[in-house]
């Protein structure tokens, strides 16, 4: 599976590269203002993570000052 096809039963795509190259921000930066690795926000960001933690979420939202709504959108 590539990180641009869905898991079966599933169609989310994080918009993660998009949001940080908007806001000129790096991974690193990003996992140093969220608390959360590197290995884990690269997870996420290659469509390959299978969850995620609502303090997570809430945390990089916060740092990218975006809705949940532009981070993760169904994939068409």
């Amino acid at each position: 599976m590539t990180p641009a096809e869905p898991e079966e039963g599933h169609a989310i795509h994080c918009r993660l590269d998009e949001l940080l190259a908007d806001r000129g921000m790096t991974l690193t930066q990003l996992s140093a203002a969220v608390g959360v690795s590197i290995v884990n926000l690269s997870v996420l960001k290659n469509d390959r993570a299978k969850a995620i933690r609502f303090s997570t979420l809430t945390a990089i939202c916060a740092a990218l000052d975006c809705e949940v709504g532009e981070l993760l959108v169904v994939a068409r």
